[in-house]
């Protein structure tokens, strides 16, 4: 059978998809927040991060529908490290290496080459800034690199500052937006939980001045921070959408690392008990005089046994203080405690290399590796009142609205499925998050952008197409 040239020859033209912006407009499109919004992830801030951000994948479906160019901040290399006067002060991001023999999370090696004290130049639309909690958008000096050796400033943002006295919102208002996104307060209840819970609650106290690092906002000043913040953002006539916070309890950083990973044989379980003996007959004395309830001395009674999974001794501030009485605030962990991510580098050593001197099993460990029920229902609570508060004004102001909490519940609890691919929150496997088990991985921030776009299109009538998560990196290999 053959053909001649005068058959014709049947071509499929392909129509061009023209997309609409719906009643937004997105030629200039700032992002403020913190580290995930910068595109951190495995630990740091890196090219391929930033490359990937939320903000940026959302700034290349807004190119679709009249958006103008989105810059960043960008570090100089993949390192993700960062030095000042020459001297590393961050430290290089994350990768999954088998050196050992078997997978381990470890900071790849090289000294970075972004220089903190190094300021670039021009105006940048991702305002994203690792550390920032919710009251620091506006203080002016906050990129101040004098202010780096005493606290008060923030070496990401010294990178970009415009200006010594500059405010991260002075200079996101200064490139007069037209939409913008706001993600902010995750380390508002973040910083107290990932430090297991070594910092105040601040409820009551309206001046943020006086907190420190690891304390948890009060919902009030969140609350008026968060509608001031709104009030500049949409001055003039910008449109925007904004996200909640997830539930600490659903994130790899504290799901990963087991509450019993003790392995005892009979012999050291006979020994350990022997040595807290007199201890559990002091709980029950101080129980025999009224000083403690039996629960709370059940609670307290460190019995160890043979097996691969006995739970780990700790340190509760929240026991009743008998220290008085030569009895310390100890107790074993149980499946309602939260073990920190980083306490998997420290559980089972040994102190001064003292082989009777163990972590987690002879020595107790300090309040910043557990996260307990009392400090998770203060971060719960925190984050219950910050979360009402977004939906609020999200609704008053007429913004998208995007349940990031909703996500990664789904995430922690069977997962999501995507192109015939399935992420979890599972550590390292999951797809979902980086390696530091608090920020998403590539895919993870691939992901969300998706819902980000699901919500402005319902908002604002818009019809931009998603991307495909699979595209993007899920895990950095050795």
């Amino acid at each position: 059978m053959g053909c001649s040239s005068d058959d014709a020859m049947m071509v499929d033209d392909e129509e061009e998809v023209v997309y609409t912006n719906g009643s937004a407009d997105f030629s200039t499109f700032v992002a403020l927040g913190n580290s995930l919004t910068a595109g951190y992830s495995d630990g740091a801030l890196s090219l391929q991060g930033q490359e990937a951000s939320l903000p940026y994948i959302l700034s290349e479906q807004f190119s679709l529908v009249g958006g103008g160019e989105f810059t960043q901040p960008l570090v100089s290399d993949n390192l993700g490290g960062m030095t000042l006067g020459g001297q590393q002060i961050l430290d290089n991001r994350l990768i999954l290496s088998f050196a050992s023999g078997s997978p381990a999370p470890v900071n790849v090696s090289g000294m970075p080459s972004t220089e903190v004290s190094s300021v670039l130049s021009g105006g940048f639309n991702n305002m994203g800034v690792p550390g920032a909690k919710i009251f620091h958008l506006g203080v002016e000096g906050y990129g101040n690199v004098g202010g780096l050796l005493n606290g008060t400033a923030n070496p990401y943002f010294v990178r970009f500052a415009s200006s010594a006295n500059a405010s991260i919102m002075a200079d996101a208002m200064a490139q007069s937006p037209t939409f913008f996104s706001l993600w902010i307060g995750n380390n508002d209840i973040l910083s107290y939980a990932i430090a297991g819970g070594a910092g105040e609650n601040q409820a009551g106290n309206l001046d943020p001045t006086t907190y420190g690092s690891n304390d948890i906002t009060d919902p009030n000043v969140f609350a008026a921070v968060y509608n001031g913040l709104l009030q500049i953002l949409t001055s003039g006539g910008a449109k925007g959408v904004v996200a909640n916070i997830p539930d600490i309890t659903t994130i790899p950083y504290f799901t990963t690392v087991p509450y019993n990973p003790v392995p005892l044989d009979a012999t050291t379980a006979g020994m350990l008990n022997a040595a807290f003996a007199n201890y559990n007959a002091g709980l029950q004395q101080m129980q025999s005089y009224g000083f403690i309830t039996m629960d709370e001395m059940n609670a307290r009674t460190i019995v160890y046994s043979e097996g691969a999974s006995n739970a780990m001794l700790i340190e509760d501030e929240d026991l009743t203080d008998l220290t008085a009485y030569g009895i310390p605030n100890y107790r074993l962990t149980t499946a309602n405690d939260l073990i920190v991510l980083t306490a998997q580098n420290i559980i089972g050593t040994t102190v001064n290399e003292d082989p009777t001197l163990i972590n987690g099993v002879s020595v107790p460990l300090s309040d910043q590796w557990v996260l307990t029920p009392q400090e998770q229902q203060m971060v719960a609570t925190a984050q219950t009142s910050f979360n009402a508060t977004i939906d609020a004004l999200a609704t008053n102001y007429g913004l998208a609205m995007v349940d990031v909490e909703g996500v990664m519940d789904m995430l922690a609890n069977g997962g999501i499925t995507v192109n015939g691919s399935t992420l979890t929150s599972t550590y390292a496997t999951g797809g979902a998050f980086s390696l530091d088990g608090v920020h998403p991985s590539s895919r993870g921030y691939a992901y969300l952008a998706n819902e980000f776009i699901a919500a402005i299109n319902a908002t604002y009538g818009s019809d931009l197409p998603g991307v495909n998560p699979i595209d993007y990196t899920a895990l950095y290999l050795e």
